[in-house]
């Protein structure tokens, strides 16, 4: 008969490996995700995007810059899709495109 409040040794073992593997101490040490880093250029961020963005679709980078700013002022995800939708575009390829040239006007 078990008492309330009283554990096994071998449940009382496996709570504190399950809260020492949960800790924030033990979160921290995981490696962050790599950033995307274009093997041609070196370029990191959504601007590693854009060798292939001009080899799959055809148009310089500065072309589908000014589509999007001629989409202004819909928002973020309204742009993306409208890429995806319109002129086939991949969601990452759409996404790097519109968050590059918004944080280009921006500053």
């Amino acid at each position: 008969m078990r008492r309330p409040g009283r554990t096994s040794g071998v449940c009382l073992t496996l709570e504190i490996e399950c809260l020492v593997e949960h800790s924030p101490s033990a979160m921290a040490i995981k490696r962050p995700s790599p950033k995307k880093t274009s093997p041609a250029t070196g370029v990191t961020g959504p601007a590693s995007y854009f060798p292939s963005i001009e080899k799959n679709y055809g148009k310089p980078i500065t072309e589908w810059k000014k589509l999007i700013r001629s989409r202004y002022p819909a928002k973020h995800m309204e742009i993306v899709n409208w890429l995806k939708a319109e002129h086939g575009m991949g969601h990452g390829h759409a996404n790097a495109l519109v968050g590059h040239t918004l944080g280009e006007d921006a500053q």
